[in-house]
């Protein structure tokens, strides 16, 4: 067999390397949203399946539902899924081939994050 030479080649550059960017950090929210929407679907979930249980397996998920954690949990789900619904729309606009310019992908990337804000609190209010 012979004797393999080594090559040495520079290491990957790793995140502490770069400034973080609006886009690079949009994109890493856009993946944590979305394995966000999981844990809230099994928590609803739960709570159909404890309302079909019965009356003592739904009144312990409907507690948790109805209080202050429950409460600011969902309103966090709400966030999360708005936030992803937006970033899917500016994906689809760079899918297209459009706004992949810097300062066009920065704005696209604040008018998720201000977008996601104005139709959570919209969502709470109105429901």
């Amino acid at each position: 067999m012979a004797d393999a030479k080594r090559v040495e080649r520079p290491l990957s550059p790793h995140l502490t390397i770069y400034r973080p960017q609006l886009t690079s950090m949009t994109s890493i929210l856009t993946r944590i949203t979305g394995n966000a929407m999981i844990v809230t679907t099994f928590v609803i979930v739960w709570w159909l399946l404890a309302a079909a249980a019965g009356p003592e397996h739904f009144a312990v998920a409907n507690g948790f539902a109805t209080s202050l954690v429950g409460d600011v949990f969902f309103a966090l789900s709400a966030l999360g899924l708005w936030y992803h619904y937006l970033a899917g729309l500016r994906h689809l606009i760079f899918d297209a081939g459009k706004g992949l310019d810097i300062p066009t992908a920065e704005k696209l990337g604040w008018a998720c994050i201000i977008g996601s804000v104005v139709l959570t609190v919209l969502t709470i209010i109105i429901v």
